[in-house]
């Protein structure tokens, strides 16, 4: 029937004989070039980590997938959904969440036009794949110059994914899904998802988290061969977000192996921190052929959320937030010169609303005389402080021409505009002073206004040392917007609001290999930025400037051997140079200086073990030292040899599954930063955690 053809040719499609590697040269991958490509023939670096490696990993975030990734660096709070990631030193700037890198999920944005990402409504159980391109330069990423993480979802018409999995461990983890797919005649499938996690991570105070995903997905067959996919889901999840801690908590930590969420131990006094959010998503896509060559694929998708939101001064609480936004793509397989050759255009609309967007006061405060707030008791609201509309538009085109000069070489070149629009107003009624501590009449009716043209040029160049071996060249480039929280942050804070849009341009060589037993990438890198948009951490806030000129220099290796037919070795490193050319802010000349948190160097090395019931795989990673502010002062020494293990047993349908991550139960800190005060924050790495699951095939 239909759609078994369909379900074997998705696992053709993903199948790798190199199944214990972190990523796959067989995967295809759309993320680069909007077009079905195996990895090993995408002009620039790219990686893709399949179901498999999803499952061995026993993922609970998506940072437990890429973490390993050369030159990706992924940090957690609490196994939610709270990542913050950097590619590249791309979203470094960001106070917590994920900025500069666009996100996808089945080709829907899942980072809002002024490049702010959401991961709470990505469901790590219903996951396919995760492709993470580096970098500018794909027609994908629009108004993001970090690079594109695609995840694609378990398709409709692929059967032979259902399962039911059920698992516990420590934290008072517990964990459930099941994922079921019907067809209802010949031409339509049916699918839903439904997944459930919890933890109390009792090792820190203050960092329960849970959430409920549900889905159900329609796929419809035409009688010209034409698909129509359609999902509707809704999330509910509720996070706490623990203080990093200053060096008391963190001696603490190191000494008992818990932490705990008072001024004491965190040096402030923000310490109910939280984000409880509710989603309803609904994203449609349709394929189709013109005729002459040429396909249609349009998509149109609709996000509806809400959150609670306590920070630091104020508790944000939005209610009435909508993305809603379309891509229009056509592409063609054509004869440019009488060579080979295909193109990938189109255009893209998104519109980020938010109506009626509320901050309140802590109501539960203690003060001293002067009105600075010493002690926070809970995370009720009090006073209303602020009511704000907010929205941004981002309408784009792309183009790519793609041209085979010879049977060796393929050209290639792209290019994608976008204009952004933000308009924010709103009524403050008390504003938050961060040099004394408490609050203080607002300012009254504000409204502010930027507009942005953003521009990502590529041009490439692919040589075929033959079937199994590529060198590749690019230039690429991006520019990338300031978002309306850093313009926000920047206006309550007293800053200029008024920042330019950075600058990246990115040189890259490389060279690809896939054969029957070594699979290795080598990637070496220069991405120059101009006017890169800095946070500057001043005590508990963060505002943010444009730093002139920064340098980014890097090399990228990984590589997977198949040993024996039973065992794969392999690993990962990640070699980094970045520096401020130009940097000045508040008097201080950072001219010539490192940048803060990016380490010298990262690796990962494992070895697997596969039979026909058995499997297991062990894995250690490590992060280099770096300095921890802008002034470099001071560094921090960074781990080493963090080591996860996985054991497994499978039997027809069943599959008992045991993962055990900081296998040695290291105490070490995830990332160290020092403020302009000379205040210290550390993020603690977990300790020890065990999980067992049991997957059972449907």
């Amino acid at each position: 029937m239909k759609h078994s053809k369909v379900g074997l040719a998705v696992l053709a499609a993903m199948y790798s004989p190199f199944s214990f590697s972190q990523t796959t040269l067989d995967a295809i991958t759309v993320t680069a070039t909007k077009e079905e490509r195996k990895a090993l023939d995408v002009s620039q670096s790219v990686d893709v980590a399949d179901r498999k490696t999803i499952e061995d990993k026993n993922a609970r975030n998506i940072n437990d997938v890429i973490k390993t990734m050369p030159g990706v660096i992924a940090v957690s709070k609490n196994g939610g959904y709270d990542s913050r990631l950097i590619i590249r030193g791309a979203g470094l700037k960001a106070r917590y969440g994920v900025r500069e890198i666009m996100v996808m999920r089945d080709g829907v944005p899942m980072t809002d036009p002024d490049s702010f990402t959401r991961f709470d409504f990505i469901d790590i159980d219903d996951m396919e794949s995760v492709e993470v391109f580096k970098g500018p330069g794909s027609i994908e990423a629009a108004n993001a110059s970090g690079g594109v993480i695609s995840v694609r979802s378990i398709s409709v018409f692929d059967d032979s994914k259902d399962y039911f999995k059920v698992g516990a461990g420590s934290e008072t983890s517990r964990n459930a899904a099941i994922h079921k797919t019907w067809q209802a005649g010949d031409d339509d499938n049916f699918a839903v998802q439904l997944s459930r996690r919890q933890t109390d991570n009792n090792w820190r105070e203050h960092n329960q988290f849970d959430t409920t995903q549900f889905s159900v997905k329609q796929g419809h067959f035409f009688a010209d061969d034409s698909t129509l996919e359609t999902e509707l889901s809704y999330q509910e999840s509720n996070m706490q977000l623990p203080s990093s801690l200053n060096e008391d908590g963190f001696a603490y930590y190191k000494n008992t192996g818990e932490t705990l969420n008072d001024k004491a131990n965190t040096g402030s006094v923000w310490s109910h921190s939280a984000r409880d959010s509710k989603t309803l998503f609904f994203n449609t896509r349709y394929k189709t052929e013109l005729g002459n060559g040429i396909k249609f694929n349009p998509q149109f998708y609709v996000n509806k959320w809400e959150h609670l939101h306590p920070v630091t001064g104020f508790i944000n609480d939005s209610k009435n937030n909508y993305v809603v936004g379309t891509d229009l793509m056509f592409s063609r397989q054509h004869s440019a010169f009488g060579k080979p050759a295909s193109q990938v255009f189109g255009l893209t609309m998104r519109a980020d609303i938010r109506d009626d967007s509320k901050k309140y006061k802590y109501r539960d405060i203690t003060t001293i005389p002067s009105g600075r707030i010493v002690q926070i008791s809970s995370d009720e609201k009090g006073d209303l402080a602020q009511v704000e509309d907010a929205s941004s538009q981002l309408s784009g085109a792309y183009f790519q021409q793609t041209v085979s000069v010879s049977p060796d070489w393929t050209l290639e070149a792209g290019l994608r505009y976008d204009h952004l629009n933000m308009d924010i107003s709103g009524q403050q009624y008390y504003a938050f002073d961060y040099a004394a501590g408490g609050y203080k009449a607002g300012e009254g009716a504000y409204s502010y206004k930027a507009s942005y043209d953003l521009f990502a040029p590529k041009v490439s160049a692919n040589y075929a040392l033959n079937k199994q071996s590529r060198l590749y060249g690019t230039i690429s480039g991006a520019q990338q917007a300031p978002t309306d929280s850093e313009v926000s942050a920047n206006y309550a804070y007293g800053q200029a609001d008024k920042l330019k849009a950075s600058t990246a341009l990115q040189y890259e060589l490389g060279y690809k290999l896939n054969a029957s037993r070594l699979a290795t990438t080598v990637a070496v890198y220069q991405i120059d930025l101009t006017d890169e948009i800095v946070g500057v951490k001043d005590g508990w806030t963060t505002y943010y400037v444009n730093a002139g000129k920064t340098q980014k220099r890097g090399a990228e290796l990984s590589a997977s051997y198949r040993l024996t037919p039973s065992v794969t070795l392999g690993g990962s490193a990640a070699w980094q140079d970045y520096q401020y050319l130009e940097y000045e802010d508040s008097g201080n000349d950072y001219s010539g200086n490192q940048v803060r948190f990016i380490p010298e160097q990262q690796y990962n090395v494992f070895v697997g073990y596969q039979s026909n019931e058995w499997q297991a795989r062990m894995e250690a990673l490590g992060f280099g030292s770096y300095y921890i502010d802008d002034a470099n002062s001071e560094k921090y020494d960074g781990y080493q040899m963090v080591s996860n293990m996985m054991l497994g047993y499978e039997m027809k349908k069943h599959k008992l599954q045991l993962n055990v991550n900081n296998v040695f139960d290291m105490r070490y800190a995830e990332e160290v930063s020092k403020d302009t005060r000379g205040t210290y924050a550390y993020t603690p790495g977990a300790p020890r955690n065990i999980q067992l699951n049991y997957r059972y095939q449907l």
